[in-house]
């Protein structure tokens, strides 16, 4: 009997608990909640500080466990709660809606027993036409953090979800978002998850459950587009990987991506197949904050990988490829915030790159490029040298170390530059190549450029060396000079300050020198520049003929932007060439006398000083008009004085030449190519040293 007792408290007390649970649930199905709803509406309002009202009716009933639930569980009755007309305020500083979320009726279904835990388990939510409107400002402030009195000890899933046809504005003034879009349930299909970005195996993901129109701005740039999305309750899983279809005109700019978030709910990683084009990539600073170029038209396609490291994401565009204008383009970038400013660093490589598609990026576009792309046209027509400014204002926005290599760089009847080695450096506004090395007529160039634009105009340096560069290959559509072979060898060093190209050379200042040895050249080429009428015609008539090239020689000072000829001599077997004058980089005019001497007799010879004058542009080229016509007179006053045949004789040259002393001009040409200077700074430019140019004929090998 002692022991039957015990039994008996115990079974009256499980059956007190279970008519209390059934009286519980008898009142909960009978009670009129809409009684409630004025406690509940002010409850919910105290504890979150925001107006919530329950406009409409309200219901509770309750429901059976699903039979796909396992065990006793699928016996345990469910609430599920019906309210109409339901709405939560903004605060009174937001502009994006009064209302911060709201919907004509929301259908809740949960769990009891995990409510013992503090853990509320949505087995289901319906959302009727919501409208949700959220803000951030500019400190960092946002709408949706609701006031509370410390962290919820509550967590909260939603294992389902579903919803019809609603909308959403987001607007974000930290970053001069304002966008809204028209968001619908579709009906998913179910994809098992691979395992894929850090997600675990196993996971299934109900692919596109959601489909969006979207419009609205980013940084003044209008926005629209449209696309399809994972279902919403996948939100809410951990080590999901939720999907996303998206296409958007930005501006003049068209994107479009197809891949995952990792860990939607903290979202921990992007990856994405992401598609770029638009009319210039220089468009994608407003939209991207990173700092490109000016570009003709450009299309890309890669992988944008995005990965949180503590509070900033670093980006990555991987092995993407494209093509800007004619030019292909493919490589690797990647985008690092950091302080202060942003760095943007990688490898780029094009197989061919046109110079009319390189040349918004420099200034050196033509009118009609720009034209074509919708731009003011504003170089003159005088003008040889691109007048386009450089804006520096943007130089801040970011750091970048970014490397170019380049097959071929073709340029347009002219000849082409080959293994293009460029390494890009942005760093507080200064700009530099360093180095830039190409081949060019068989040889190298190599090139220290700096360009600083912190004052308001840039001071530019530069330091060039060319070696070994082909005589011949100098002048590929020119038979006459196939023939022939020797190399050049030339330096320079100049400084200059202006926006521009042509601003740049038009205050330029320093030294360039360039010398020729052991070659040769073509006899019609030097017969042409003495005038040698009969011995030219003689050789283009009978066969041209190579005519060994002791030295050439060249040496000029740049000032103020004239390059004034120190030095220009060519010897040959045959003749002397002395030039002097000066070329203007500020008038882009030339005014130079070429004074050739041949080294034996010539007949019909109308050796006289020649000119290069004129423009850039329009250069003309030709014999001094003096000199010649003082011949001309003499010949024919000889031929009326004395005798018909005389007068050949002014037109006779029996004069020589003298040699030049090429091993002494040589030695001191390549002594100034070799401390090439700038006369306002005094001291030599970054030198570009014989070990850098050896690396780059070793990299082209």
């Amino acid at each position: 009997m002692a022991r039957a007792k015990p039994l008996k408290i115990v079974g009256w007390t499980l059956a007190s608990l279970l008519a209390l649970i059934v009286l519980v649930i008898i009142f909960i199905m009978t009670f009129d909640w809409n009684r409630a709803r004025p406690y509940i509406n002010r409850k919910v309002s105290e504890s979150t500080g925001r107006e919530f009202v329950i406009g409409g009716d309200l219901q509770v009933t309750f429901h059976q466990g699903l039979t796909t639930q396992a065990g006793w569980r699928r016996y345990v009755p469910r609430p599920t709660i019906t309210a109409n007309d339901v709405r939560i305020s903004n605060p009174d500083w937001a502009t994006a809606g009064k209302q911060m979320a709201s919907a004509q009726r929301i259908v809740v279904s949960t769990h009891l027993l995990p409510l013992l835990r503090h853990r509320l388990v949505l087995t289901d939510l319906a959302l009727d036409a919501p409208q949700i409107a959220l803000q951030r400002r500019a400190d960092g402030s946002n709408s949706w953090t609701l006031r509370n009195n410390g962290p919820s000890q509550w967590d909260v899933d939603i294992e389902r979800m579903a919803f019809a046809a609603g909308t959403i504005r987001y607007l974000d003034q930290a970053i001069d978002l304002d966008m809204h879009a028209k968001v619908s349930s579709t009906a998913p299909d179910a994809t098992p998850n691979d395992g894929g970005n850090d997600a675990k195996a196993g996971n299934t993901v109900e692919k596109y459950g959601i489909a969006f129109t979207l419009g609205g701005s980013y940084r003044k740039a209008p926005v629209t587009g449209g696309g399809k999305a994972g279902a919403v309750q996948s939100l809410t899983d951990d080590h999901t990987v939720y999907p996303i279809q998206a296409h958007a005109v930005l501006g003049k700019n068209k994107a479009s991506i197809d891949g995952t978030l990792t860990d939607p709910r903290s979202l921990s990683g992007i990856d994405f197949q992401l598609s770029l084009a638009g009319a210039s990539m220089a468009d994608l600073y407003p939209l991207t904050g990173v700092l490109l170029p000016e570009t003709p038209q450009y299309a890309t396609r890669g992988r944008l990988l995005g990965k949180k490291e503590g509070g900033t994401w670093n980006w990555t565009y991987e092995k993407f490829k494209g093509k800007v204008g004619e030019s292909d383009l493919a490589g690797t970038l990647q985008y690092l915030p950091r302080k202060p400013r942003a760095l943007l660093r990688g490898e780029l490589s094009s197989q061919q790159l046109r110079l009319e598609d390189l040349g918004p990026t420099i200034g050196a576009e033509s009118n009609a490029s720009k034209t074509s792309r919708g731009k003011a046209a504003n170089q003159p027509a005088g003008k040889a040298l691109p007048v386009e400014q450089f804006n520096t204002a943007k130089w801040d926005a970011l750091d970048a170390d970014v490397k170019f290599t380049g097959k071929k760089l073709v340029r347009t009847h002219d000849i082409p530059l080959n293994d293009i080695v460029a390494e890009i450096h942005m760093k507080d506004k200064v700009l530099s190549l360093t180095p830039l090395n190409f081949g060019l007529a068989g040889g190298d160039i190599t090139a220290n450029i700096t360009l600083d634009g912190r004052q308001k105009t840039i001071a530019a340096q530069t330091k060039v060396a060319a070696r070994h560069l082909k005589i011949r290959e100098l002048f590929p559509k020119l038979q006459s000079m196939q023939a022939s072979f020797g190399e050049v060898y030339a330096d320079a060093a100049l400084t200059g300050h202006g926006n521009s190209v042509s601003s740049m050379l038009a205050s330029a200042n320093g030294e360039l020198a360039a010398t020729v040895s052991e070659g040769t050249v073509s006899q019609f080429i030097l017969e042409l520049a003495g005038l040698n009428l009969a011995n030219a015609v003689f050789v283009k008539v009978f066969g041209d003929k190579q005519v060994q090239l002791n030295c050439l020689a060249s040496d000029f000072a740049v000032n103020h932007g004239v390059a004034n000829v120190r030095r220009f001599v060519l010897d040959t077997d045959n003749a002397v060439v002395n030039v002097t004058g000066n070329v203007s980089l500020a008038r882009e005019t030339l005014d130079l006398d070429i004074r050739p001497k041949t080294k034996g007799a010539r007949v019909f010879s109308l050796r006289t000083p020649l000119y290069a004058q004129g423009t850039f542009k329009e250069p003309k080229i030709g014999p001094q008009k003096g000199p010649l016509a003082l011949k001309a007179g003499a010949a024919v006053a000889l031929a009326t004085i004395v005798a018909p045949v005389a007068a050949i004789l002014p037109l006779i040259n029996i004069d020589r030449a003298p040699d030049t002393d090429c091993g002494a001009v040589m030695a001191q040409a390549k002594a100034v190519r070799k401390s090439a200077k700038s006369p306002t700074t005094n001291a030599p430019a970054k030198k570009v040293t014989e070990a850098e140019i050896r690396k780059a004929q070793q990299a082209k090998k």
